[in-house]
């Protein structure tokens, strides 16, 4: 197969803050492979290095050391520690091969902006249809949060559903608090969904603590964020939900085999992609989604420009 590469750059309209810092530009690298009949299988490389991947810098060097043109052998042994790397080459390979439709009965979440500004964004996304929210915690003053997010609850809509996403960035005492707080709400308001990732991912044991002690269910997200550590958490006995991002987790084929040999609760996620990493992602989440829980794709509107798929978007860098 021919192989090309272009890498791109996408400014957010307004930086992402979370609580790992301020997140302002998407950098990835969009891949295509052309076979020797014509056909073409583009795929993406979307490092999320703070989150568990590698770097964008290791994926650049590691497409420019390929030759022009590749086998299905080179793709099948990317090393694990290049798991966004892993995921857009074989993404591309099963394009050439598979029909890269995406099945309808996905539904999707929406990921609210921090602060008071999730007050009036919110009714926006649900006259676009969104049902599922997500906000993220551990980025202000607790005290603050927790009256915010109450005031949040409270002007949702009843079939609205909620999820809070702490990036790892409480501390277990912070945990309890808004633990506390969710499992009171929780019994006269089932807007609350999950909360994701409390902990840092070396409190792997205080989650679980936190999972027995608390009823708001609890999901885990940098914990798994490849399939080493998924597989790694599960062995530790994890059943909970686990949040997984596609674009970095690792391989497709291998997170099909372990998903469908364990039945795993998942909630599929975007790492701010373009379009040809969603859909690829997309097309997982409809495979193996036991539950049929709301995807966290919902993120399009966090870009002013249109990243399209296929040769459009090719074109356009």
């Amino acid at each position: 197969m021919r192989f090309e590469y272009r890498p791109y750059r996408r400014s957010f309209r307004q930086p992402l803050q979370t609580s790992h810092g301020l997140w302002t530009v998407r950098e990835g690298i969009i891949l295509r492979l052309t076979d020797d009949v014509g056909r073409v299988g583009f795929g993406e490389i979307a490092p999320l290095s703070w989150f568990g991947s590698e770097r964008f810098e290791d994926a650049i060097e590691f497409c420019q050391q390929l030759p022009e043109v590749i086998s299905f052998d080179t793709i099948a042994t990317i090393p694990a520690h290049l798991s966004a790397c892993q995921f857009g080459f074989e993404s591309a390979q099963e394009m050439l091969t598979t029909d890269p439709t995406i099945p309808s009965k996905l539904t999707y979440s929406a990921l609210l902006p921090t602060g008071f500004a999730a007050l009036d964004r919110w009714q926006d996304l649900w006259s676009q249809g969104d049902r599922t929210f997500k906000w993220k915690i551990g980025v202000a003053d607790i005290e603050d949060e927790i009256q915010l997010f109450e005031q949040l609850v409270d002007e949702l809509p009843a079939k609205a559903l909620l999820r809070l996403d702490a990036n790892a960035g409480l501390t277990f005492s912070q945990a309890e608090m808004w633990l506390q707080r969710c499992d009171s709400l929780g019994k006269t308001d089932p807007t609350l969904e999950f909360l994701e990732q409390p902990l840092t991912v070396s409190q792997f044991g205080l989650i679980q603590e936190l999972s027995r002690k608390y009823s708001t269910p609890l999901a885990l997200d940098e914990s798994v964020a490849t399939l080493d550590q998924l597989r790694e958490c599960y062995q530790k006995g994890w059943r909970g939900i686990f949040v997984i991002k596609p674009a970095i987790v690792g391989s497709p084929s291998q997170l099909r085999k372990f998903c469908r040999e364990n039945a795993i609760d998942t909630v599929f996620s975007s790492v701010f992609e373009t379009a040809i990493g969603q859909q690829a992602g997309l097309r997982l989440a409809a495979e193996l989604s036991l539950k049929n829980r709301a995807v966290g794709f919902g993120t399009s509107h966090w870009f002013d420009e249109l990243m399209e798929e296929g040769d459009r978007l090719w074109q356009s860098l």
